[in-house]
């Protein structure tokens, strides 16, 4: 064993009743923390698809996924969820798998809306 330990039990024993107490001690705090972590941490947000505006007489509905195609003031093709107010006006309304795909392909995630999030694709 080791060599920084007392030979004696009485000292041995003192030891690992300090040890003990200490331990208590420690465990008591890491729960107060965890407590208290938990308390200060929003709950995590629950994925769910963009809501959509309802559509009415002379509205169009809004598409959920939208794609911004490389040319002009965009380099490269860029996926919108349909609500995002950075999105301009020239997009391509497509489906979920669609914008999954072209995420794949090489296509970037909107910084400001993050469909990569919801499409459950890693940033």
């Amino acid at each position: 064993m080791g060599d920084d330990l007392p030979p004696d039990l009485a000292r041995l024993r003192t030891l690992e009743a300090w040890a003990a107490h200490y331990l208590t001690r420690i465990r008591a705090r890491i729960a107060a923390v965890e407590r208290q972590q938990s308390q200060q941490r929003p709950p995590a947000p629950t994925v769910t698809p963009p809501a959509r505006p309802a559509a009415g007489p002379g509205r169009s509905r809004t598409p959920d996924w939208c794609l911004a195609e490389a040319g002009i003031g965009v380099p490269a093709a860029e996926i919108h969820r349909g609500d995002c107010w950075a999105r301009g006006k020239t997009l391509v309304p497509v489906s979920a798998e669609r914008a999954r795909a072209e995420l794949a392909d090489g296509a970037q995630a909107c910084e400001v809306c993050r469909p990569d999030r919801v499409l459950n694709r890693p940033p």
